[in-house]
């Protein structure tokens, strides 16, 4: 690896480097500050820096007398709405600019115990519930691809981060899309882990989240290969007592005898898919297909249905439970787009709210019997190529290009299934060049399933950054 810049090595790379002693962990941790000084300031992915803290931190990995953990001396970054002992957990809002965590989330707790170094927090839209990524707290982050696009969101600074070099892994969480958003914008590969994978829980918080909030809501990392994935989940889904309802499974499950076989849609929902969308899920199909997965044109159960009706009732919730503080508390432009959300998906109320939150068990005991046959499916995630910068916020039309045709994402937080993306295409676009990601979704708790399909389209597709780093340096 001597010929390529440390900022650009992997997590496995350096985790392997660190560990026999080839690297010290404040070599790897001062090449990412130093990239997070040269290109931060154009992209503002990172809205906390902690050179500081984590300069002591590599310090005193490096004077240990033997590697803390998987992760020695791996530069992270954490959004901004998960606690951090003694830094705000602000989740882009202003009024939470003073909300100082009183101790480290399970997340967090967990990738120090491996010995990865927090180099700084990244941005967030407002309460995290935006698919792009700018608040008047801390302002706009930008995508490295240019300015053509949105970031993605709500982690969008994690993953402008992430393909920028500050780090090779990513904290970010999806409720609704979150962690995939800015995988897809950005070109990272993410998995978003299912419903109890990874402890959650933020000591700051004053309330219980709402309960489909706890259910569909996941903590998980954007990286720029799957390899580092395998390396860093077993990490994060380590166990912790404050979240009573963790399954505490080991990341690899059993071995599935004979070819894996997967389920292959190109479904559009009635939205239309744009030729590059469905141009990438062939070279996924085809990438799949050459590993010797056993790929099967086939329609999976009620996808637009279990999107629409997830999405629905997750506003009924928001609408019930946070409404009043949005209202309260976020810009005009928040409420403009939370309007335009309630308009598109017209939140469930009252008993009828009740009942759907129920019938999420019929949609997921359909999608558990269907991948009784298929342990994973390759699904669109977004139909078209990525939205520019703001898109969500320009009306019915924006809300629907960002949300509207994103229905692919809403089915697996509701359903509680992991759901992996990663980009397999670059479009060419009069805009400009920009990745083009898909979705493989797996079996409950085979998050490992769904890394090992993505490294194997990536052994015979090349990675975004390759082409990134290419124009951007």
């Amino acid at each position: 690896m001597t010929d390529v810049p440390l900022w650009q090595w992997s997590a496995t790379d350096i985790a392997a480097a660190t560990r026999a002693g080839r690297l010290t962990a404040s070599e790897a941790v001062e090449a990412a500050l130093a990239r997070m000084e040269a290109v931060n300031p154009d992209l503002n992915a990172v809205v906390e820096s902690l050179s500081d803290e984590a300069r002591a931190q590599a310090a005193a990995l490096d004077a240990s007398d033997a590697p803390k953990g998987p992760l020695h001396g791996v530069p992270v970054t954490i959004k901004v709405n998960v606690d951090q002992a003694g830094h705000a957990t602000t989740n882009g809002v202003p009024a939470f600019r003073d909300l100082i965590a009183p101790d480290d989330a399970p997340l967090v707790a967990n990738l120090k115990a491996a010995g990865a170094v927090v180099i700084g927090r990244t941005n967030t839209p407002e309460f995290s519930f935006r698919a792009d990524t700018d608040n008047p707290l801390y302002g706009r982050t930008h995508n490295p691809w240019g300015r053509h696009l949105s970031a993605g969101g709500s982690s969008g600074g994690a993953g402008s981060a992430v393909m920028a070099g500050m780090g090779p892994l990513a904290h970010g969480n999806d409720i609704g899309g979150s962690l995939r958003f800015p995988a897809s914008a950005n070109g990272a590969v993410t998995v978003k882990p299912g419903m109890g994978r990874v402890p959650a829980w933020n000591p700051s918080q004053k309330a219980e989240r709402g309960m489909l909030a706890q259910a569909m809501s996941v903590q998980g990392l954007l990286a720029r290969n799957a390899a580092d994935l395998h390396l860093s989940m077993p990490t994060l889904i380590a166990g912790d007592a404050r979240d009573p309802f963790h399954v505490p499974l080991p990341w690899r499950g059993a071995p599935i005898d004979g070819p894996i076989r997967v389920a292959f849609t190109k479904d559009d929902l009635g939205f239309g898919m744009h030729p590059d969308v469905s141009a990438a899920l062939d070279a996924a199909a085809d990438a799949l297909s050459d590993a010797g997965y056993a790929v099967e044109r086939v329609e999976p159960p009620m996808a637009r249905e279990a999107g629409e009706v997830g999405y629905r009732a997750l506003m009924g919730e928001v609408q019930a439970l946070m409404g009043p503080d949005i209202r309260k508390l976020g810009s005009p432009t928040l409420n403009a787009v939370f309007d335009e959300y309630y308009r598109h998906f017209p939140p469930y109320q009252g008993t009828e709210l009740l009942q759907m939150m129920a019938k999420r068990s019929f949609y997921a005991r359909a999608w558990s019997v269907f991948m009784e046959d298929y342990p994973l499916v390759l699904t669109p995630f977004l139909l078209q190529p990525f939205f520019t910068a703001g898109r969500d916020a320009e009306g019915a039309e924006g809300a629907a290009e960002a949300l509207g045709r994103s229905l692919w994402s809403f089915v697996f937080n509701y359903t509680g299934l992991p759901a992996g993306n990663l980009p397999t295409r670059i479009a060419e676009l009069p805009s400009g060049p920009q990745p083009i990601g898909v979705q493989i979704a797996g079996r409950r708790w085979r998050e490992d399933l769904i890394v090992d399909a993505m490294a194997a389209i990536e052994a015979r597709i090349p990675p975004a950054c390759t082409r990134l780093w290419s124009m951007t340096g």
